[in-house]
């Protein structure tokens, strides 16, 4: 039987796969689990620097990134299991860390499916994809970060018109929002967020990580705690070796060797 969420590494980068097709992958118990346990191999793991969340939608006559919560598991009373002590629904959504992901979506995104997209760095998506939050439809909400991480993406107008009609976003439109960083043709997407993920860790991993903690902390904090934040990480940033090994290999007029410490 196929793991409900695949794990390899190609290079520098994780490529974690969704697999469970058959139920538009949506999120169960068993996947909240293995997700989660996905992100800690890739944040554990020294030669990888950046993740990639994409999904199996083989078989789909419309693809589906994640259709989000089981609402079998839910209807059923098992609701509670879709979520992780420490990372919320799909052991993804709340899960801290310091490694950057990409979501490589093809396909429609909804409910929980939109939540876990929201939860990545980046999004790279093909011109067949969609963003949606559909739960008023089903008298819910959405619960696991989508009803303030969305305004924060596309701004409020657009997030409250989505919301509160639960209609999806075309990809074009979400790309014109800033939600989507990368359009690409559908078949696409994994293979431009590998090139994303490329471009990402040419960098010195050690910079590359401390930015991605002072942007997202931007969304909540004030100034003041900010330059707080962004003196405590360069700090560390600039008493690490890499940060000898780019200034000599500028000097050198090489490629930095990077070793992530």
């Amino acid at each position: 039987m196929s793991e409900i969420v695949q794990f390899e590494t190609r290079g520098r980068v994780a490529l974690i796969t969704l697999n469970r097709p058959e139920a538009r992958n949506a999120v169960n118990g068993e996947l909240a689990s293995a997700l989660e346990s996905a992100v800690d191999r890739m944040e554990d793991d020294p030669a990888v620097w950046i993740g990639i969340l994409r999904a199996n939608t083989e078989g789909q006559e419309r693809p589906v990134f994640c259709a989000g919560a089981d609402l079998k598991a839910v209807n059923s009373g098992a609701g509670g299991g879709l979520n992780t002590k420490r990372g919320g629904f799909g052991g993804f959504v709340y899960r801290e860390r310091r490694k950057p992901i990409i979501a490589a979506v093809d396909g429609l995104a909804t409910a929980g499916g939109l939540e876990l997209t929201l939860a990545c760095d980046l999004v790279v998506a093909t011109t067949r994809s969609s963003f949606g939050l559909a739960e008023v439809k089903r008298n819910l909400i959405a619960g696991a970060g989508g009803l303030f991480r969305l305004p924060r993406a596309i701004g409020q107008a657009a997030a409250m018109e989505a919301i509160l009609t639960g209609e999806p976003i075309p990809a074009e439109r979400a790309y014109q929002l800033g939600l989507v960083s990368r359009l690409v043709e559908p078949g696409q997407a994994v293979d431009e967020a590998l090139r994303l993920a490329g471009q990402i860790t040419a960098n010195a991993p050690l910079a590359v990580w401390a930015s991605r903690k002072v942007v997202l902390a931007a969304a909540y904090e004030d100034d003041e705690t900010l330059k707080r934040l962004t003196n405590e990480v360069f700090a560390g940033v600039l008493a690490s070796e890499d940060t000898k090994e780019g200034l000599t290999a500028f000097i050198e007029k090489r490629t930095p060797n990077w070793k992530g410490a």
